[in-house]
């Protein structure tokens, strides 16, 4: 969502920038700057992300949808109502509040390299953790690119998490529409999909082989609870830590540190640099990290 600086307008109490997309004498439900803030403080601690300021008329459009389905006339009443209740709602809280931006081979350097460091140990057993799996074509991409290096025969396994579990459930079905594979070259798209007909015409499947090394699961970054009993080869950790505040930031890197092997690869996002925690991981590639 873009915001326009400079000239602003005031509503209630916080200014909200033009064209930042709530219709001040329309919007549905009253919104103040107590209920921005106790939405951060929430937000924060359930799932680790720092939402700034700016972010109202996001926040305000897309929480509107959780009070209509959930019967509430105002935030306030729909905050009490959550705080005190430990039940599915908080899931769809976190959902409406995180962000899904992902494409097939999206930073495609990243997927050459990956496809390098593959191919220089063909046979040993590897474990790949996607930790921000999306609605999936970034995990398909890592799986397609160990199958080109490796081989169908290889020691392979991913899990590919994400927080946000209605976006789990479209990458484990894994059908998109055509446009969503420009980013897949032909051979790829005849060896690794299957296209639609009848009524599913304009949309592609991707083939069972691609499906068969992923498990799938949530996972919540900033929470104890991690699954993994082994350590993993590889990380991809794209576009997840813009969300956090540095001491956040730490935290899940140190984790991720605990769980990786030595000489492992970390791949983050094109905006994200942990050149402040080089006891953890050195920079080898553009935003591509080795861990020590």
């Amino acid at each position: 969502m873009s915001e326009l600086e400079g000239r602003t307008q005031t509503s209630g109490s916080f200014q909200l920038p033009l064209g930042a997309g709530i219709d001040v004498a329309n919007r549905e439900f009253d919104w103040t700057d107590a209920d921005f803030t106790r939405i951060q403080s929430l937000i924060y601690k359930h799932a680790g992300i720092s939402l700034h300021d700016g972010k109202h008329a996001m926040v305000y459009s897309r929480l509107s949808r959780r009070l209509r389905e959930t019967g509430h006339r105002s935030f306030k009443e729909y905050l009490d109502w959550l705080q005190g209740h430990d039940g599915p709602e908080w899931q769809e809280f976190v959902n409406a509040l995180t962000t899904n931006l992902t494409s097939f081979f999206r930073e495609a350097h990243h997927f050459d390299i990956l496809y390098e460091h593959l191919k220089s140990k063909p046979n040993v057993s590897w474990r790949v953790w996607c930790n921000a799996a999306s609605t999936g074509e970034e995990p398909y991409s890592i799986v397609m690119t160990a199958l080109d290096a490796l081989g169908s025969s290889a020691d392979f396994k991913l899990w590919a998490s994400d927080i946000d579990s209605k976006v789990l459930n479209t990458a484990s079905r894994g059908v998109y529409r055509q446009d969503n594979v420009k980013g897949v070259n032909p051979e790829r798209l005849q060896r690794y999909f299957l296209r639609g007909k009848g009524g599913n015409e304009g949309m592609i499947r991707v083939r069972p082989e691609l499906q068969k090394p992923i498990e799938f699961l949530s996972v919540n970054l900033i929470k104890d609870d991690w699954p993994f009993r082994e350590p993993f080869d590889v990380v991809f950790c794209r576009n997840v830590m813009i969300y956090f505040d540095p001491p956040t930031q730490r935290s899940v890197l140190e984790r991720i540190h605990r769980i990786t092997k030595p000489g492992s690869l970390l791949f983050v996002g094109h905006s994200e640099n942990f050149n402040d925690s080089r006891d953890l991981f050195v920079l080898r590639g553009k935003t591509v990290y080795e861990r020590r």
